[in-house]
């Protein structure tokens, strides 16, 4: 079945490096809202910073988007934590309702302002969620119930702002949304046609194609001996 994807962007934020408490890690976590027109380039919204380039930030990770329904579940986990878990707080670019890891496709294209982005992996949480939130398994949980958010590459440079729709242009797979990626990802005897056809997706970010590939050809190996 082919869904029309309707959401709008709720919000916007983009921000500089703040220390994380309390071993004093400088991270990109603490965003600040946007109001009017972001500029989106190559690499992301303009102005915005990642404390740990290495994993963070770069082409295939230039907006991240959260789906802002997944709160109320978090808050509802980590009760101590719920005033803190606000739109934003995980470290998202984008945050919008509808939209979420059952309905969104690797390798999607999507018109969002007068940008073109395109979903290329899920966002695999970080330990400095625990830390921001003080919750030693929030990212675990984040990690297990697989609402993680996604990233986009950036297609065509334009501008976003809150109000702007999501319009679905091109769809490359009917069978991996996010949710599917992580269950595939996450199997612990995973199938191996699954990994391969997977890492085949078109869209997808070159280092989840070599990781799944390799992991494929591991378990190939090892059902061998």
């Amino acid at each position: 079945m082919t869904m029309t994807l309707t959401s709008r962007i709720d919000h916007v934020f983009a921000g500089g490096l703040e220390v994380l408490q309390p071993e004093g890690q400088r991270t990109g976590l603490f965003k600040r809202r946007i109001t009017g027109p972001a500029r989106v380039e190559l690499h992301g919204i303009v102005g915005d910073q990642h404390g740990d380039t290495r994993v963070h930030g770069g082409p295939e990770k230039a907006l991240h988007h959260y789906a802002a329904q997944h709160y109320e579940r978090l808050a509802q986990a980590f009760a101590h934590s719920a005033g803190q878990l606000v739109a934003g707080s995980l470290g998202e670019n984008i945050s919008a309702l509808g939209l979420s890891e059952y309905s969104v496709h690797i390798g999607d294209v999507f018109r969002i302002g007068s940008s073109l982005v395109q979903v290329s992996q899920p966002r695999s949480p970080c330990w400095k969620i625990n830390h921001r939130f003080d919750a030693e398994h929030m990212s675990m949980f984040v990690a297990r119930e697989r609402i993680t958010g996604w990233y986009y590459r950036v297609l065509q440079p334009g501008f976003i702002e809150a109000g702007d729709r999501f319009e679905l242009l091109e769809r490359h797979t009917e069978r991996f949304s996010i949710d599917q990626f992580w269950q595939v990802q996450l199997s612990h005897r995973p199938v191996i046609d699954d990994l391969l056809a997977l890492a085949a997706t078109p869209g997808l970010a070159d280092d989840w194609q070599r990781r799944l590939t390799q992991r494929a050809n591991w378990l190939r190996k090892s059902s061998h001996n």
